[in-house]
C-alpha cells in the first residue's frame, strides 16, 4: 500500500490510497499532513468556458511549480521534474482545438484519437457531444486526471490510453494505443524539433488510409520539420492562421490550425 497527499485548492488535503486488489482496506487513521506538507501537488477547479458548448468544470493543477514522482513513474517514461506539471495545466491552443470539435458534425462510425491530450479538454467536449474519442497521453496521471474531471461533470466512462511516441520505456499502468482511428488531434505537440520524425510515424501507424489529422500550433517553430515528415508519409497540407484579440476573459492568441490530408 502506498499513500500520498493531494491538496484540495488550498485550504485542505486529502489522501489518495492505493491498494493491491487482494488487500481489504485498514483502518488508517489518516488525518491531513501540516501546512507545510512537501508532499504531493496542489489542484484547483475552474469553470471552462469553450465557444459553442457548455462549460466544464475542470480540475487541474494550481501551477506549473507541482512536482510529484515518489516512484520514479514519469522519469522512467522520459518525463523530467521541469516538465511533469505540464500535463496537468490548461493551455491556450488546447482551447482552440476543443472550438474546432465543438463545431464538428458527430459521425456515429468515426473513430477519433487525441494524442498528447493533458487534460483532455477537446476529448471531453467530443466525449460530452457523443464522439467516439479516445484521449491518450504519456504521463503516468492523465487518466486520473480525466477520470475525475469526467466525474465532476457527470459524464459517462470513456477511452484513456497511453500514447507515446519515440524512444521510451516500456509501461504497465495503461492500455497502450494499438488500433486506428479516422480523425488524430493534437494541440500543442509540435515542441520538440524531432528530425527523425517519430512524431509523424506514429501517426501513420495508428490512421486509417483516408483519414485526417488536426495539429493546433501555437507557433514554436518546429512546424517545417513536421510538415516534411508529415509529406514523407503522404500527406498534404491546409494550413490556417489564428489570431485572436485579448478580451476580458481571455489572452490574445497567435497560432496555426494544421489540417492533414491523405487520399
Amino acid at each position: 500500500m502506498s499513500v500520498r497527499w493531494i491538496e484540495l485548492g488550498t485550504t485542505r488535503a486529502c489522501p489518495i490510497v492505493y491498494l493491491p486488489h487482494h488487500t481489504s482496506t485498514p483502518s488508517l487513521g489518516l488525518n491531513a499532513p501540516p501546512s507545510n506538507c512537501a508532499f504531493g501537488y496542489q489542484i484547483k477547479h475552474e469553470s471552462i468556458a469553450v465557444l459553442g458548448v457548455p462549460n466544464l468544470l475542470i480540475r487541474s493543477l494550481l501551477n506549473k511549480q507541482q512536482f510529484f514522482d515518489p516512484e520514479g513513474a514519469a522519469q522512467a517514461l522520459g518525463i523530467s521534474s521541469a516538465f511533469w506539471s505540464l500535463f496537468g495545466l490548461l493551455w491556450p491552443s488546447g482551447s482552440k482545438l476543443a472550438e474546432r470539435l465543438a463545431t464538428r458534425p458527430v459521425i456515429a462510425q468515426e473513430r477519433i484519437l487525441e494524442l498528447g491530450c493533458g487534460l483532455a479538454l477537446a476529448s471531453l467536449v467530443g466525449h460530452r457531444r457523443g464522439a467516439n474519442i479516445t484521449a491518450s497521453d504519456c504521463h503516468p496521471l492523465a487518466g486520473e486526471f480525466l477520470k475525475e474531471n469526467l466525474r465532476l461533470n457527470n459524464l459517462s466512462p470513456m477511452s484513456y490510453q497511453h500514447g507515446q511516441w519515440g524512444e521510451h520505456a516500456a509501461q504497465q499502468q495503461d492500455p497502450v494505443v494499438s488500433s486506428k482511428f479516422d480523425l488524430i488531434i493534437g494541440s500543442d505537440i509540435l515542441y520538440e524539433r524531432d528530425e527523425r520524425g517519430d512524431l509523424a510515424h506514429y501517426i501513420n501507424e495508428h490512421i486509417e488510409d483516408h483519414a485526417e489529422v488536426w495539429v493546433v500550433d501555437p507557433n514554436r517553430g518546429n512546424r517545417s520539420h513536421f510538415h516534411r515528415n508529415m509529406a514523407a508519409q503522404g500527406f498534404s497540407l491546409n494550413e490556417e492562421t489564428l489570431i485572436m484579440s485579448a478580451t476580458q476573459t481571455e489572452a490574445a492568441y497567435k497560432g496555426r490550425m494544421l489540417t492533414y490530408l491523405r487520399d
